[in-house]
Formats: C-alpha cells, sequence, structure tokens
C-alpha cells in the first residue's frame, strides 16, 4: 500500500481540474503495489466492517498507450500532461484535454469517432457519448488540492527569495548612504586640517623672510667692518715697512753718538706700532670667523627657504586635489537626498509588497496546514490498513505453518498424507460412535473438540511415555552386562598387580637389605683411610619398614667425641660425604664413574689418603676425573686437557702416562 492517488502523480501546470475530473473518485482512491495485496486490503475490511475502499493497482503488466487523437489544435491525451504509475495512467488512455466546450464541439463535428472518448476541458468539464458533467461551483478535490499546494510551496519559495534579494539590495543602500556619508566627512576634516596646515607655512614663511633680512643686513655691516680692518693692516703694514727700511738704513750708517732719549721714544712708538698691529690682526680674525659662521647660517636659511616653498607648492597642489574631492563630496551629497529618497521609496513599496506576500503566505500556509491535516488523516488511514493488510498476511502465513506442521506430524506419527486425512478423515465423513463403535454418528467439531481435550487430560494423569523405553532397555542392559564383564576383568587385574608389588616389595627389601650391608661394611673400610684412627658407621632409621626408612652417618674423627655429622666442620663433613660415596661405589661397584675436582679444596694430607682410595677403586671401576691436582694427574693412565693454537681455534691434547714411561 503506498497511498492515495492525489500524492502519487504529478500533472502539468494548467490541466489540474481536468485530470481532476477525468479521475473522479478515484483521486480519493489508494494506490496498491499489486493486485494480491488489494484484494487481500478489501477481505480484511469486509472481515472487519471496515467500510469500503477504492484501490488503484500500481503496477499492471499492459503497456499504457495515449489514444489517436484527431488533428485539432489544443487537443491532448491525459496521458501526456500526467506523470504517474501505470495502473493510473490506465484510467486515462481514452481521455482527451482541449481547451473549452468550443473545441470539445469542434472536436465532435471534426471527428465522429471521439464520441467513444472521454473528452474533458481544461475548466473541468467532462463530455462523453451518453454524459455531460460541468457547470461552475464544484469543490476542488484532492488532485487540485496537492497541485495547489504544490505550486503555493513554489510561489512561497520564489516570494522568499525575491525578500531576501529585495533586503539584501536595501542593505546595499544603506550601506552605500553610510560611506558616502563617511567620505564627505573624512574630506570636509582634510581640508580643514589642509588649510591649517597653510596657515602655519605661510606664518613659517614670514619668520623665515625676516631672519633672511636680518641676516643680510648682518653680513653688509660684517663686511664692512672687515673693509675697514683689511685698510688698518695695509695701513700697518706700510708702517712697518718704513720703519723697516729706517731702521736698515740707520743700519748702514755708521754709529754716531746716540741720543738715548730719542731712541726710547722710537722704541715705544715701535711697540705701540706692533700691538696695534696685533689687535688689528686678531680682530680681522674674529671678523672673518663671524663672516663664516653667518655665511653658514644664510646658506642653511636659503635651503629652509628652499624647503619651506617646496612644501608650500605641495601644500597648494593638496589643497586643489582636496578642493576638487570637496567638490566632489558636495555634489555627492547633493544627490544622497534624492538617492535616500528613492531608496526610502523603493523600501516602503518593498515593505508593501513584503507585507502583501507575508498575507498571502500566512493564508497559504493556513490552507496548507489544513491540506496537512487531511493528509496527516488519511495516512493514518493508510497506515491502519496497512498494518491491518500486514497482521492479515501474519495469520496467513501463521496458518500455513501450523498447516504444514499438521501434514508433517499426520505423516510422521500416523503415516498418512492430507489428501488420505481430508478424503477419509474430513468433517464430511462420519465417525465412530464412542459408546457403541459399530454405529457411526455424524462429524460435530464440538463434540470432537471435548473430546480430545478429555483424551488429553487423560493423558496427561498417565505422564508422559517414552516410545522407544524398549529399546532404551536392551541398550542400557546390553551396556551393563559389558560393565559388569569389564568390572570383574578390572578387580582381578588389580588383584594381580597387588600381588605383582607385594612380590617386588619382598625382592627391593631383600635387595636393599644386602645392598645395606655391603655399603656398612665397606664405609667401615673406607671412613679409617680418610680419617686415621677414626671409626665410622652407617645404620637405618627404621628397621621394621625398609621400603621408607631413613639412613644415619655417625662418624667419630680420632681426638673429637663427635657423633653426628652436622658437629663436623666443612672440610671433614666433605670428606665425611665422599667416604659414605665410595663405600657405595665399593659395595655396587660400577664400570664407570665421572668426579669432577673432588679434591679441590683438600690439602696434601687428604690428598693422599683420597688418592690411596681412588687407586683402590680403579681396580674395578674406570674413572674419570677433572683436576688441577698434579699428584692425582700422577695416578692417572691417560691424560686429556684443551688447548689453543696459534690460530685461535681449541684443540684436544691427550697423553699416555705408560706410553709415555
Amino acid at each position: 500500500i503506498r497511498g492515495l492517488v492525489a500524492s502519487h502523480i504529478k500533472i502539468d501546470p494548467g490541466f489540474e481540474a481536468a485530470i481532476a475530473a477525468a479521475l473522479g473518485t478515484l483521486a480519493d482512491a489508494i494506490v496498491a503495489d499489486s493486485r494480491d495485496e488489494a484484494l487481500v486490503a478489501v477481505e480484511h475490511l469486509k472481515s472487519n466492517n471496515g467500510g469500503r475502499v477504492e484501490l488503484v493497482i500500481a503496477d499492471i503488466e499492459s503497456k499504457v498507450k495515449p489514444a489517436n487523437l484527431p488533428n485539432i489544435p489544443g487537443a491532448r491525451s491525459a496521458v501526456e500532461v500526467v506523470d504517474a504509475p501505470a495502473g493510473i495512467l490506465a484510467n486515462l488512455v481514452n481521455v482527451v484535454i482541449v481547451d473549452d466546450l468550443a473545441a470539445a464541439k469542434a472536436l465532435y463535428v471534426a471527428e465522429p469517432k471521439a464520441l467513444q472518448l472521454v473528452v474533458i476541458t481544461k475548466e473541468g468539464d467532462l463530455l462523453t457519448e451518453s454524459i455531460i458533467r460541468g457547470g461552475s461551483g464544484q469543490e476542488p478535490s484532492k488532485v487540485e488540492l496537492v497541485a495547489e499546494r504544490d505550486t503555493a510551496e513554489s510561489r512561497l519559495n520564489s516570494v522568499n527569495t525575491e525578500i531576501e534579494s529585495i533586503r539584501a539590495n536595501l542593505n546595499t543602500a544603506r550601506s552605500e548612504d553610510t560611506t558616502a556619508k563617511e567620505q564627505a566627512a573624512r574630506a570636509l576634516a582634510e581640508l580643514k586640517k589642509h588649510d591649517n596646515e597653510l596657515a602655519s607655512n605661510a606664518e613659517k614663511l614670514g619668520r623665515l623672510r625676516v631672519q633672511v633680512e636680518a641676516l643680510d643686513a648682518e653680513r653688509s655691516r660684517l663686511s664692512r667692518v672687515a673693509d675697514t680692518a683689511k685698510e688698518g693692516i695695509t695701513a700697518a703694514e706700510q708702517t712697518v715697512s718704513s720703519a723697516q727700511n729706517a731702521l736698515d738704513a740707520f743700519a748702514s750708517q755708521e754709529r754716531p753718538n746716540l741720543d738715548l732719549s730719542s731712541r726710547e721714544e722710537l722704541v715705544l712708538a715701535l711697540d705701540v706700532s706692533r700691538q696695534r698691529e696685533l689687535d688689528v690682526r686678531v680682530e680681522l680674525g674674529a671678523a672673518t670667523e663671524r663672516l663664516r659662521v653667518e655665511t653658514d647660517r644664510a646658506l642653511q636659511l636659503r635651503s629652509q627657504i628652499g624647503e619651506a616653498l617646496d612644501a608650500i607648492e605641495k601644500s597648494k597642489a593638496a589643497a586643489q586635489l582636496q578642493a576638487r574631492q570637496l567638490k566632489s563630496a558636495q555634489s555627492t551629497l547633493e544627490v544622497l537626498p534624492l538617492v535616500l529618497s528613492a531608496i526610502e521609496s523603493s523600501s516602503q513599496q518593498a515593505k508593501l509588497i513584503l507585507h502583501d506576500l507575508e498575507s498571502k503566505r500566512r493564508n497559504q500556509n493556513e490552507e496548507l496546514v489544513r491540506l496537512r491535516g487531511e493528509t496527516a488523516t488519511i495516512q493514518n488511514r493508510l497506515s491502519s490498513l496497512t498494518q491491518t493488510v500486514h497482521d492479515i498476511e501474519l495469520s496467513n502465513h501463521e496458518k500455513r505453518l501450523n498447516l504444514a506442521n499438521l501434514v508433517a506430524k499426520a505423516h510422521d506419527e500416523l503415516g498418512l498424507d492430507q489428501q488420505i486425512l481430508v478424503t477419509e478423515y474430513g468433517p464430511d465423513q462420519p465417525i465412530p460412535d464412542p459408546e457403541n463403535p459399530e454405529n457411526t454418528v455424524p462429524f460435530v467439531r464440538s463434540e470432537q473438540q471435548k473430546r480430545l481435550h478429555e483424551a488429553e487430560r487423560v493423558l496427561d494423569r498417565l505422564g508422559r511415555v517414552n516410545p522407544l523405553a524398549l529399546e532404551e532397555f536392551a541398550a542400557l542392559e546390553q551396556r551393563h552386562k559389558f560393565l559388569t564383564e569389564q568390572l570383574e576383568d578390572l578387580t582381578k587385574t588389580r588383584k594381580d598387580l597387588i600381588q605383582i608389588i607385594q612380590e617386588l616389595d619382598e625382592k627391593m627389601q631383600t635387595i636393599f637389605e644386602e645392598a645395606f650391608e655391603d655399603t656398612k661394611k665397606a664405609f667401615e673400610e673406607v671412613f679409617p683411610v680418610l680419617f686415621p684412627g677414626g671409626t665410622g658407621s652407617i645404620y637405618l632409621t627404621d628397621h621394621d619398614n625398609m621400603l621408607t626408612t631413613g639412613i644415619e652417618v655417625n662418624v667419630k674423627p680420632v681426638g673429637k667425641r663427635i657423633e653426628r655429622l652436622s658437629l663436623l666442620s666443612g672440610g671433614e663433613r666433605s670428606l665425611a660425604a665422599l667416604a659414605l660415596l665410595f663405600a657405595i661405589f665399593k659395595a655396587r661397584p660400577s664400570p664407570f664413574y665421572v668426579l669432577d675436582e673432588v679434591e679441590a679444596a683438600l690439602d696434601d694430607a687428604n690428598l693422599g689418603r683420597l688418592i690411596n682410595i681412588f687407586a683402590d677403586l680403579k681396580k674395578s671401576s674406570q674413572l674419570v676425573i677433572v683436576t688441577h691436582q698434579k699428584r692425582t694427574m700422577e695416578i692417572a693412565d691417560a691424560l686429556y686437557g684443551v688447548s689453543m693454537r696459534q690460530d685461535g681455534i681449541s684443540a684436544v691434547v691427550g697423553q699416555r702416562i705408560e706410553e709415555s714411561e
């Protein structure tokens, strides 16, 4: 079940009323995927008194082809203007859509076979050979409402888009207005700043001009002072030259009797002239230095004047540029009120349009809410029908499974198939009378169900019955017999094993007693060799249980009143242990012994005693001794050592003592 027909078709704009009239009540029908599902839904409605419903099969096997239309302008097949499942289009195959009633009349006149078709105008007037349906005041159908809903949603989306565009344009215009005002304010501020800079530069220029004029006057005065100083220097030089000439002339003459009074006057006059010359020279140097300083200052002032003039020129250029910018800003400000007025007008118009669109949108939203409510109601009904169909399918599936289980149970337990059960034991067949089995009675389901329940209760009271009990008993009996035989065999085997263990214990006890006595005698012989003058013996801790008894070693070295091994020193305990070990070797000799540095910690005296034991032991067994003691090596028959050659590889070196001797 898919849903309503109106929700599964798409109609070209302008043909909604025509398609609604063509579908009629099918616009409120429900679309089903297949014929079986539609039949299941109808059966469910019948069984539950759910009313009546009209179903359209979506998928049909036959192909949908539009009807052959006569050559009438504006006539179109309804199949061409609708996009829907094939089952819906099959109901529109013989439908022709024309513009109006006049076009319908022209169609019937031009093509008499058109009477076999259903002719519908775009306004929804329907014409057939025997029926004409039309007029005004018809309520919109589900198809028209769905189409209007889709159109309203599309228009609403376009209106929202247009509103967003108008808002964006308004925001852009406001932003441009704000930017223009900010630019004008910045231009006025720059103009005021430039005027202030011009006034400041003019003031600086006036001060510089006054300074230049003062410097020119000072330079003229200093020039005059310098000229006067030069004239004084020249006169002083001439006086000095005249005095020098007079002095030279006087020196060339014979020296008369000098008048000292006149000489002193001349010397005084010469000193005065020289002092005057020195003063003039100093004043000339000072005047020259002042002239140089003033000249440098004048040059610096001229440079500053040039820079000031350049700054004035730049300021004038900037002022002209700012004046042009101010003029442009003023023109922009003059135009801004018109622009703002246009923007305000456009904004007011946009607000009016927006208000109208908002009211239309509210109306469309209300209509959309109403349509959605109706759609939700229909969807709920559809969901209920779908759930009902699903429940019916589950119930049918369960019944089919129960039937299959019953057939399989009858075949397994009774060996009867379905056909024999229905033919011979069906409800139409008579059954034996429970009271008189020779007679038959008609089958009554309620009575037979009572008999079945009574038999089931009796069977329950009997308990569970195992039909395989005999087979299981035979198998268990055979298993019991087998296990009994196995148990007897195990009991017999256990007795045999216990007897073997007893025999082994007796033999092991005898062997142990003999070995212990021999070891005891050997220990009493070996211990005095390692401990001259001492005595030693071994004895059993438990004579009654030879297999679990322990052995106690009792030694008494010469000069010591010690009988327990734990009271000896470390070296003495080692010799006592060697004595017990060699006693075992002598009592039960082995063909081969390996001893690893057993004499490493012994002194020469004890080593000599141990070598005597080795010499006695080698008579019955072969000894391999690892040692570093030369005295031990002396009693060996062969020596073997490991040596490293010059190439760094280890090699075994052997030497037989008898061959060397």
